[in-house]
């Protein structure tokens, strides 16, 4: 690990804790004497020594820039929660490893498959068949009608009394009811044009109209187990590191917090505020990278439903410093992709938001940052290091000078093993003065 001491908390997908580590952290924090920890949450990894390595290699900066700040008595965890990636989706900042092209159909490798019997999960045999009908392609509309009934069923059951189409509770909880019930041709023509706009559709699916519904298809499948993830990680944040930072709060007094996530990883620490008393954690800061989750999540009034807020409504004023929200506009997963997989049908959404050219309704925190929220500053990165983050409140930093690698279909959207990155979360948390 490239900055100690350092720590692991994991949970499971019911946000259980490992009591031992969650326990060795509490010790450890008291025993050490720190002033500050950084705890840190992934957003899509298949297993522990990827999420470990995204670690190490983020906190790389931070004990040198640490050094400037007298008195500072600084530790690191990261968080360990049950996600996965598909092939072809970037690993945050991997120099080691030449970049992984997205595989040639059928997509359903084995290692794809297992993961995903895991997530969302379902019985092997659906999975297999799923993967037979990916890599048939059949020119026979029931096929395609077939794959995407049996992603359906490994979707999340409407709830009795709901109408297709409403949201649960807002579009920050990633309604899925477009990928449940919109008509299956168009929805397979939505994502096979998003992704053939971003230059992410294989070659294998433009050979013909079904060809193509075919690539559409398995973003549908894609789509839905990063619903599965999106949901995981309010789950775990609110119920796994929300009652974790409590209980070190209890024991390491004076201790201050600084929480910071990637991608589900954001929504996972942001949900962790509905876990935590009010007043009773010493969360000194929160930054959110690449947030994959409604930049209207904090509004407590919603600009299309002013009867109601966001889901995490006002949490904001549980820290004690700001809530800081960096974002790029080199993003294409959650400029393009996150819209199209959000909204709850096409009604209120022009042709240019299905495509991702208009956040609209349905964009994401790590896109543009945070909405309907007064107050929230709105500044560059240069301006966040030269001491323009407010002491308390909201505030969205535009990184794309810095967050700006990558290619489809997901962007920039990894690009986050920044010494900029490092120093916005220390600033945010006043560990070090503005300029530094």
């Amino acid at each position: 690990m490239s900055a100690e001491p350092y720590w692991e908390l994991t949970f499971d997908a019911d946000g259980d804790p490992d009591a031992g580590e969650r326990d060795a952290l509490i010790h450890g924090a008291v025993s050490e004497g720190l002033t500050d920890l950084v705890v840190f949450a992934h957003g899509w990894n298949n297993d522990r020594p990827m999420a470990t390595g995204l670690y190490s290699r983020f906190y790389a900066p931070f004990p040198g820039l640490v050094a400037r700040a007298p008195g500072v008595r600084m530790g690191y965890a990261g968080v360990i929660w049950p996600s996965m990636r598909f092939p072809g989706e970037a690993v945050p900042d991997f120099p080691s490893a030449a970049p992984e092209a997205p595989p040639a159909p059928p997509a359903l490798d084995a290692a794809t498959r297992e993961a995903l019997v895991r997530i969302l999960p379902c019985e092997r045999a659906v999975m297999d068949r799923l993967a037979e009908l990916a890599a048939e392609q059949s020119d026979d509309p029931a096929r395609l009608e077939e794959f995407v009934s049996l992603v359906r069923g490994l979707g999340p059951a409407q709830p009795q009394g709901r109408a297709a189409g409403e949201a649960a509770e807002g579009p920050d909880e990633g309604d899925a009811s477009y990928l449940l019930t919109g008509d299956t041709r168009q929805v397979c023509e939505s994502f096979a044009a998003a992704l053939d706009r971003m230059g992410a559709l294989p070659p294998a699916f433009l050979g013909g109209a079904l060809k193509r519904l075919w690539g559409g298809a398995l973003e549908v499948l894609r789509q839905m187990s990063y619903y599965t993830m999106k949901r995981r990680a309010g789950v775990v944040g609110e119920k796994g590191l929300g009652p974790a930072l409590a209980l070190l709060a209890e024991s390491a007094t004076g201790l201050r917090v600084h929480l910071a996530g990637h991608s589900f990883g954001a929504r996972l620490v942001s949900f962790a505020l509905r876990g935590v008393p009010d007043g009773g954690t010493a969360l000194s800061s929160v930054t959110l990278l690449q947030g994959a989750f409604s930049h209207y999540a904090f509004s407590s009034r919603l600009p299309f439903d002013t009867g109601r807020g966001g889901a995490l409504d006002g949490l904001h004023r549980r820290i004690r410093g700001p809530l800081v929200a960096c974002h790029s506009r080199h993003d294409s997963a959650l400029g393009t992709l996150y819209p199209l997989a959000s909204m709850t049908s096409r009604e209120d959404d022009s042709v240019l938001g299905i495509l991702g050219l208009d956040d609209g309704r349905w964009g994401a925190v790590g896109h543009d940052g945070i909405r309907a929220v007064d107050p929230c500053a709105r500044i560059s990165l240069d301006q966040a290091l030269r001491g323009g983050l407010p002491t308390e409140g909201c505030v969205s930093v535009d990184a794309s000078s810095v967050v700006a690698r990558g290619g489809p279909p997901s962007g920039a959207h990894s690009d986050i093993c920044h010494e900029e990155l490092a120093r916005v979360i220390l600033h945010a948390g006043r560990v070090l003065p503005a300029g530094q």
